[in-house]
C-alpha cells in the first residue's frame, strides 16, 4: 500500500478518535443544517404550517435512507477491514462495489419516493393544511435522493481509509450553497416550500459531484475508476451480511418515528411544528454521538483487520469516555439555553410550548444513547451488525412501540410520546451494556478468525 497516514492500528488512541471524529462532528453539523436551515426560514419566513410541512416529511425520509445507509455502513466496514489489513485488490474491489450498489438503491429509492409520497403522507395522518406543502417538499427532495447516496457512501468509502476531512470540505461548500439558495429562493423569488426543497437537491449534487471527482482524482488503491465500477460477488455478499442488518435496523427505528409521527399529528399543526423544531436541535445535540460512533466502527474495523485485539478494547473504553463527557456537556447547554434556541425556529407561543415539553423529556436520555451507540459501533467495527440491529430494534421500535400503545389510552398527552424516546434509550444502553461486557464477543471473534 502506498501510503498508510489513514491507519489508525498504532500511535495515541484518544488523539486519533479525537481528530477522526472532529471532522465527522463537523461534517454532520453542516449536514443538519441542510433541514435546519429550510425550518427556520419556512418558519420565520413562510409560516408554522410550512414550518409543519418540511417536519412531517422527515420521518419518511430518515426511513428510506436508512436504509441504504446501513449498507453504506456495512461497506465502509468491509473496506476499512482490507485498509487495516493492507490488501489493495480488497480495497479496490470494495470501493466499485459500494459505488455501483449506490447508484442500484439511489435510483431505486427515488422513485419510491416520488410515487409514494402522497399516499404515506395520507397514512400518517398528515393534517390537512400541511398535505399539500409536504407533499411538494418531499417529492423534490426524493428527486435528488441519488445525490446524497453519492455523497454519504463515497464519504463512507473515504472515512473507511482514514480520511475524514473530505467529506466536511464538500459538506461546507454545499451547505453554504444550501443557505444562499434558501434565502433567494424563499425571500426573493418567493418559491414557498418548493423552494427549500430545491435548495437543498442543488446543494446534494453538489456535494455528491466533489466527493466522486476526490475518490477519481486520487493515485491510491481507494482511486474510482468509472468504467470498473461493478459488483464484487464476494465483497457484495459481505457488504450485504454487515450492511443489510443496520440498513433494517435504522429503517425500522424511521418506521417506528413514523408512527410516533403519527400520533403527534393527533395534537394538530402547533405540535407539529413545535416537535419538528426541537427535532433540528435535538439533530445537532446527538451529533457527537454518531460521530464518536462511526469514529469507533472505523477503528475497530481496521484494527481486527490487522488484529490487534487488545487495541479494540482500548479503543472501546477511551470512545465510551469521551463520548459520555461531551454528551453531558451539550445536556447542561440544552437544559440552561435551549429555551432561546427554540426562539430561532418560531415565534408562536403553541409551538413554542410543544418544542420545549419535547426537549425537557429528552435531553435527559441522551447520556444512555452515547452509551447504546458506542458499544454499537464497537461491535458493528467487527462485523457483528445482528446485534445491535436487534438491540436497538427491540428497544427504540418494539418497546417504544408497546409503551405509546397501552400508554396512551390512559393519558392521551404529548408526554407520553415524549416519554418513549428517553426510556426506550435506557433500555438499550443496558442491553448493549450487558452484551458487551458479558457474551464474550471479543474473544469469540477472535477464534473465529485465528
Amino acid at each position: 500500500m502506498k501510503e498508510n497516514k489513514g491507519l489508525m492500528t498504532e500511535g495515541v488512541i484518544w488523539k486519533q478518535l479525537f481528530w477522526f471524529a472532529l471532522p465527522l462532528l463537523l461534517g454532520n453539523l453542516f449536514q443538519q443544517f441542510y433541514n435546519t436551515v429550510d425550518s427556520i426560514v419556512v418558519g420565520n419566513y413562510i409560516g408554522a404550517n410550512a414550518l409543519a410541512s418540511v417536519g412531517a416529511s422527515t420521518p419518511i425520509i430518515n426511513l428510506l435512507v436508512g436504509l441504504f445507509t446501513g449498507l453504506g455502513t456495512g461497506a465502509g466496514v468491509v473496506i476499512a477491514r482490507f485498509f487495516g489489513a493492507q490488501d489493495d485488490k480488497g480495497v479496490h474491489d470494495g470501493v466499485h462495489t459500494t459505488i455501483a450498489l449506490c447508484l442500484v438503491s439511489g435510483v431505486v429509492m427515488g422513485a419510491i419516493g416520488v410515487l409514494f409520497s402522497p399516499q404515506i403522507l395520507q397514512w400518517m395522518n398528515t393534517p390537512s393544511e400541511v398535505m399539500e406543502g409536504s407533499i411538494t417538499y418531499l417529492q423534490i427532495y426524493f428527486m435528488g435522493i441519488i445525490a446524497l447516496m453519492i455523497y454519504n457512501m463515497g464519504s463512507g468509502i473515504l472515512r473507511a481509509v482514514g480520511d475524514s476531512k473530505s467529506p466536511l470540505y464538500f459538506l461546507i461548500v454545499s451547505s453554504v450553497v444550501n443557505i444562499i439558495l434558501d434565502l433567494v429562493f424563499v425571500i426573493k423569488v418567493q418559491m414557498g416550500v418548493a423552494g427549500v426543497a430545491w435548495a437543498t437537491l442543488i446543494a446534494q449534487v453538489i456535494s455528491a459531484c466533489l466527493v466522486l471527482i476526490r475518490l477519481s482524482m486520487s493515485r491510491e488503491s481507494y482511486r474510482l475508476v468509472l468504467k470498473e465500477i461493478r459488483f464484487h460477488k464476494d465483497v457484495l455478499l459481505e457488504t450485504i451480511r454487515i450492511g443489510l442488518p443496520g440498513g433494517i435496523q435504522n429503517a425500522v427505528i424511521s418506521f417506528s418515528n413514523i408512527i410516533v409521527q403519527y400520533n403527534i399529528n393527533s395534537f394538530g399543526a402547533a405540535a407539529v411544528a413545535g416537535c419538528s423544531a426541537y427535532t433540528k436541535i435535538d439533530g445537532f445535540a446527538i451529533l457527537p454521538v454518531m460521530s464518536f460512533s462511526m469514529a469507533i466502527t472505523i477503528f475497530t474495523g481496521q484494527n481486527v483487520g490487522a488484529k490487534n485485539y487488545e487495541r479494540v478494547k482500548k479503543g472501546a473504553n477511551t470512545c465510551l469516555k469521551m463520548s459520555c463527557a461531551v454528551t453531558i456537556v451539550i445536556s447542561v447547554v440544552l437544559f440552561l439555553f435551549g429555551g432561546n434556541l427554540l426562539k430561532v425556529f418560531s415565534s408562536d407561543t403553541q409551538v413554542l410550548h410543544y418544542a420545549t415539553q419535547m426537549m425537557h423529556f429528552l435531553v435527559p436520555g441522551y447520556l444512555c444513547l452515547a452509551i447504546a451507540h458506542t458499544y454499537c459501533g464497537v461491535v458493528r467495527g467487527a462485523g457483528i451488525s445482528m446485534v445491535p440491529m436487534l438491540a436497538l430494534i427491540g428497544n427504540m421500535c418494539v418497546l417504544r412501540m408497546i409503551w405509546i400503545t397501552l400508554a396512551m389510552p390512559f393519558a392521551h398527552s404529548i408526554i407520553i410520546v415524549f416519554l418513549g424516546y428517553s426510556l426506550t434509550w435506557l433500555t438499550s444502553a443496558l442491553t448493549m451494556l450487558i452484551y458487551y461486557h458479558k457474551s464474550g464477543w471479543l474473544e469469540k471473534y477472535q477464534l473465529a478468525h485465528s
